[in-house]
Formats: C-alpha cells, structure tokens, sequence
C-alpha cells in the first residue's frame, strides 16, 4: 500500500522543472506494471500494496484484487498490476500484425505513437533509438509491399533482439 502512495505522490509532485520528465514516465510505468512478483492472492492490485508478504495480508491482497472495481479482471486483461496477460514476444507479433499500416509509416519516419508502444512492449530502453534502428531497416522489414504480417514481425523482431543497446528485456536482448 505504501508503494502505492508514494507512486500518486511521486507522479503528482513531479514536476518537468524538478525531474526528467522521460524518467518520470518510465517510473509511472513500472509502477503500473508492478514488479512481476506476487503472492497466493494472484496479480492484481493487491500484489502492488502487499507483494509476496506471507500471512493474513494475502486474504487482504486477495479481497482488493476481487472486489475493490473488479481490478484483477482489468489488469490480466490488460497485463497491469504485475499480471502479464500475453507478454514480450506474443503481444508483439499480435500488435505488428494489428498495426501494421500505421506501425510502416512510423517506422518510415524512425517515430509515432505504435514506435512507443512497442519499445513499451518490448521492454526497451528508448523509443528514440528503437525508432532509429527500424527506420534503417525499413527495406529489409518491408521488402516488398505484399510481405506477410509474420515476416514483417520476424524482422522487426530480429532486429531489436540483435541491437543488444536497446535492452529489450521482453525480448531476451
């Protein structure tokens, strides 16, 4: 519980003056995403305020999970609250093949919002730098207009596992 609030009070007080703001965004969502560690209560916001802590707690963990705005469905659903839904290369290939049009035109540009969106997948480093390795790898990614979704997610994805600096831990680089 006490992660949680110093979590709000962090993100509430910062400011762009007093801190960098990148990493104010990259604490945010690592709390978000919690720390992957639970106990018998399961994922969920009981996790984040109770962790791994044995006992009675867990009964506590596991009543915030399930009753407190049915939390635990939301964040399996979407792999908050350490629950990881469909992770690292899964979720992926399943966001190249459902944004591909976009993700070709952010990857042309070397940025955009699916660029973002799949260093957080990814668990990188920096969407700058990813954005730069895929943009000088555009004619290898897409060869050809008519490319199939799951050659274009083999590129995209050998290409950010090869690029050892740009630590995407969700991809085993």
């Amino acid at each position: 519980m006490h992660r949680i609030i110093a979590a709000v009070l962090f993100v509430s007080l910062a400011s762009p003056a007093l801190a960098d703001a990148s990493a104010a965004v990259k604490e945010t969502e690592q709390a978000i995403k919690g720390k992957g560690r639970y106990g018998d209560a399961g994922c969920g916001l009981g996790s984040l305020a109770f962790g791994t802590d044995p006992g009675f707690v867990q009964v506590v963990a596991s009543w915030l999970n399930t009753t407190l705005l049915y939390n635990q469905t939301f964040a399996i659903t979407f792999g908050t609250s350490n629950c990881r839904g469909i992770a690292g290369i899964s979720a992926a290939r399943a966001f190249i093949d459902t944004n591909r049009e976009v993700l070709a035109k952010d990857i042309a540009r070397g940025q955009g919002e699916t660029i973002g969106a799949l260093t957080w997948i990814g668990g990188c480093s920096s969407s700058r730098q990813v954005g730069s390795v895929l943009q000088r790898s555009y004619q290898e990614i897409f060869p050809t207009t008519d490319v199939s979704s799951d050659k274009v997610a083999d590129a995209i994805l050998e290409r950010m596992k090869a690029e050892k600096a740009l630590q995407c831990i969700e991809f085993g680089s």
